[in-house]
């Protein structure tokens, strides 16, 4: 800050005189307004701010402000294309599973902010590429899934989606690159596009790299080309100018992009965003229980709620700017928050998530729920429950740790063990003392217990 500081004063440049005072000190506030896409100052936009009293953020601006933007193949073009709303882009998802998760919560955002800004957005569904797999973060090959399944998973996709993109005539399209991979001829594509591709630079690609040690199949190995060719295909019949997608994304990406100029010779961008790690540079969306999804019937809006008003402190801030609509400035000055209030950050941003994806309804629910816990007022409505079958208890009991690990509060018998003697855990008030406790069908029938783990974690789990 000092840095920037010194830089501007020997530039001249002072922000503007508010209500006819002195010129403002220049501060933190004004490096925030103005910053350039490796997290430094832009002083051209400064001096704009100088001169004017105000600095146009754009959407490109906005979404390197925001800490989105990892990499671009052209940043000036990139930016003339978002900013005046003539990037017709697409995201691939592939349907690995029936729901969304918060791994792909920010792709859904940057679609949303995208179309907001005169975009058009294309969603791309991974049918055809599904049945390969994607070998990128992967360290073992990806199961592999029935034409039945992938079709399931495509027709859950839409709904989930339309919370955030608006489908229709001349808004986004939702396209499944099934209808054109599945009727090719192997040996046609293979001169025609495979003939494009250096296997010596495949091979440098990170996404090959970390699994050949372990062993990449041939099957694996296509996906690279078969995701290029989907960038070839849209940019030729749809349009499509530009590809988004995540940061471990950008070798398949740019394949895309190669193939376009080496067939066409024509220009097309890719753009990366960062992916949603914690301060320990682990990716969220995480619980012991499994991923956090987006759709109610896998996680509870109350369950989603709980996951965000729970992150690290040191996440907050991050995750705010990153997953919310709110205005920056109104980010930025909760920066510095500290303390209790630092709690209140987590709740809006737990409030505006749980809005985003699931309504304000829900949302509302979710924080009345959270409160009524903290304060010991609450009903369990609200609150994540777990049915347990009766042949899970053993001579009538099922013990404190097996208990548990069937709520998905502990991933295994030694992590709940190891809570249990930490202290960490409590069932309805009571802190278990002792890993040997037991709980009958008697303690589970009608509402069940309460358990409670560590100081936020709330669960209910009763007799089925």
């Amino acid at each position: 800050c000092a840095r920037y500081r010194a830089a501007v004063c020997w530039h001249g440049l002072r922000p503007p005189a508010r209500g006819g005072g002195e010129p403002e000190v220049v501060t933190r506030k004004h490096f925030a307004l103005c910053p350039d896409r490796d997290g430094g100052f832009n002083f051209a936009r400064f001096g704009e701010y100088c001169r004017t009293g105000e600095t146009t953020m754009q959407i490109y601006e906005e979404l390197v402000a925001r800490g989105l933007i990892a990499q671009v193949t052209d940043e000036n073009e990139i930016r003339e294309l978002v900013n005046n709303g003539k990037a017709t882009f697409y995201i691939g998802f592939d349907p690995t599973a029936d729901s969304r998760h918060v791994g792909h919560f920010m792709a859904l955002c940057l679609m949303k902010r995208l179309q907001m800004a005169g975009n058009r957005p294309i969603a791309l569904i991974g049918g055809g590429t599904a049945m390969i797999g994607d070998p990128s973060g992967r360290t073992d090959m990806r199961s592999m899934m029935t034409k039945e399944t992938i079709q399931h998973n495509c027709d859950c996709f839409k709904k989930q989606m339309s919370r955030f993109i608006d489908f229709g005539e001349g808004k986004a399209q939702m396209v499944n690159n099934a209808d054109w991979l599945l009727n090719l001829n192997y040996v046609d594509f293979i001169r025609d596009i495979g003939a494009c591709f250096s296997v010596n630079n495949m091979l440098r690609a990170e996404c090959f790299k970390q699994r050949m040690e372990k062993g990449l199949s041939f099957l694996e190995f296509n996906y690279m080309i078969m995701q290029s060719y989907d960038f070839y295909y849209l940019f030729q019949h749809y349009g499509c100018n530009m590809q988004f997608g995540g940061n471990d994304q950008w070798s398949n990406m740019l394949g895309g992009t190669e193939l376009i100029r080496r067939k066409l010779g024509k220009d097309a961008h890719a753009m990366t965003i960062n992916l949603l790690l914690n301060s320990e540079g682990k990716k969220m969306g995480k619980t012991a229980s499994g991923a956090v999804w987006l759709d109610p019937n896998k996680t509870s809006p109350f369950e989603f709620y709980q996951y965000w008003r729970n992150v690290d402190d040191a996440d907050v801030i991050k995750c705010l700017r990153m997953l919310t609509f709110l205005p920056l400035e109104e980010i930025n000055a909760m920066a510095g928050w500290k303390d209790a209030k630092i709690n209140e950050a987590k709740d809006i941003l737990a409030f505006e998530l749980t809005k985003l994806v699931h309504s304000e309804e829900e949302a509302n629910k979710a924080r009345e729920a959270s409160r009524a816990l903290f304060s010991g007022k609450g009903d369990a409505k609200h609150m994540p429950a777990t049915a347990i079958a009766a042949d899970k208890l053993t001579d009538g009991k099922i013990g404190v740790m097996a208990l548990l690990v069937e709520c998905g509060l502990c991933a295994s018998n030694s992590e709940a063990r190891r809570l249990v003697q930490q202290g960490g855990v409590s069932v309805n008030d009571i802190k278990v003392e002792t890993i040997d406790a037991s709980f009958d069908a008697k303690d589970l029938a009608g509402e069940g217990v309460i358990i409670k783990k560590g100081k936020k974690i709330f669960h209910r789990a009763f007799i089925q």
